[in-house]
């Protein structure tokens, strides 16, 4: 069975692997994730995991039977990816603009070897109900927000704030499960090891 590389320094994301029953070796190489500019959310996206993951492949020593997994996400409004917040203020004008409106999460999943590659995109919808500009400071003071996507994390303290959402919540919190299922079969990498 190939080896499997998680390409990610996200908790959330080796958890969820963890909760399918795969196993994997968390391995990072930064890249740059600045946006191109005029990038779709979803081209942007699957451009970060596919590179995550073609970065830890090229870092490896022996490649040889090895399968490196990366995934982005990128909240998005009206069009505009929302990253990590910079700082407080720019996660209070992320969450304001959040507040009492529907945006999107995608989030891209890729698996690459030295024989092939494959990914896929997985866009859900969220609405955050109406949020007090207090409720806002909070939850920043909580520090949650500062290494988030659009500045708030679904399966934490923002839960919240949801009001409403279709689509997959493990893509939202950061990997989607049965697509990253599917994706693991191609490359006969078993769940429920």
């Amino acid at each position: 069975m190939a080896t499997l590389y998680l390409a990610s320094a996200s908790p959330r994301r080796s958890e969820l692997l963890t909760q399918i029953g795969v196993a994997f070796t968390t391995r990072i190489v930064p890249i740059d994730e600045t946006p191109q500019p005029g990038e779709a959310p979803a081209t942007y996206v699957e451009r970060l995991a596919r590179a995550k993951a073609a970065a830890v492949l090229d870092s490896l020593p022996e490649r040889e039977g090895a399968v490196v997994l990366g995934s982005d996400t990128a909240v998005v409004l009206d069009g505009r990816i929302l990253g990590k917040p910079l700082d407080r203020d720019d996660a209070v004008a992320t969450l304001t603009a959040l507040s009492g409106r529907e945006h999107q999460v995608l989030t891209a999943v890729a698996l690459i070897s030295d024989e092939r590659s494959s990914a896929r995109v997985v866009t859900s919808s969220v609405r955050f109900k109406a949020l007090e500009q207090t409720q806002i400071e909070a939850y920043w003071a909580t520090g949650e927000p500062r290494d988030k996507a659009g500045s708030y994390g679904i399966q934490g303290l923002a839960a919240v704030f949801v009001s409403q959402m279709q689509g997959s919540y493990s893509a939202v919190v950061g990997l989607p499960l049965c697509e990253t299922a599917e994706l693991l079969a191609e490359f006969a990498i078993p769940c429920w090891q």
